[in-house]
């Protein structure tokens, strides 16, 4: 199976799960940029670091990143990433609610429910628990002569 052999047999909830997660991941790498810029800038936090801060979302919003990519080509690993990350993003919601801004607070929670209503949709579900086609496994066997070459 080929790169767009895969993203064919994708589900339409999971590749748009794959697009939002995508997006999450894009605008944590945006975030980190301005909290380098501001910490540049002379932007001084008592409570926290913004080089440091900005290197967590830095890491936060690849692997978001990737995992949303992943989705989006139909490559199941990404699954677990997107699903996490949407998990977390829930309380944040809650949060930004609990601090008046209901709007912005419903824009991340309509964010997180999309994604993780598209990774557990019946079609998604089928697609993640669905064997590959023969041949194209990568797993390890012992029915097939020669090394592993994973």
């Amino acid at each position: 199976m080929t790169f767009r052999d895969s993203r064919m047999f994708t589900p339409r909830p999971v590749r748009l799960a794959g697009a939002i997660a995508a997006l999450e991941g894009a605008l944590a790498l945006l975030m980190a940029v301005v909290l380098v810029v501001r910490e540049a800038a002379g932007h001084h936090e008592d409570a926290i670091s913004g080089y440091g801060t900005a290197g967590w979302f830095t890491i936060m919003g690849s692997g978001v990143a990737a995992a949303g990519w992943a989705l989006w080509t139909g490559r199941r690993w990404g699954r677990g990433i997107a699903v996490f990350a949407n998990l977390v993003l829930l309380p944040v919601a809650w949060y930004v609610f609990s601090s008046g801004w209901a709007g912005y607070a419903a824009v991340v929670a309509a964010a997180a429910i999309t994604v993780l209503a598209g990774l557990f949709s019946p079609s998604g579900l089928h697609w993640l628990t669905q064997e590959p086609d023969p041949g194209t496994s990568r797993e390890a066997s012992s029915d097939r002569p020669g090394p592993d070459t994973r």
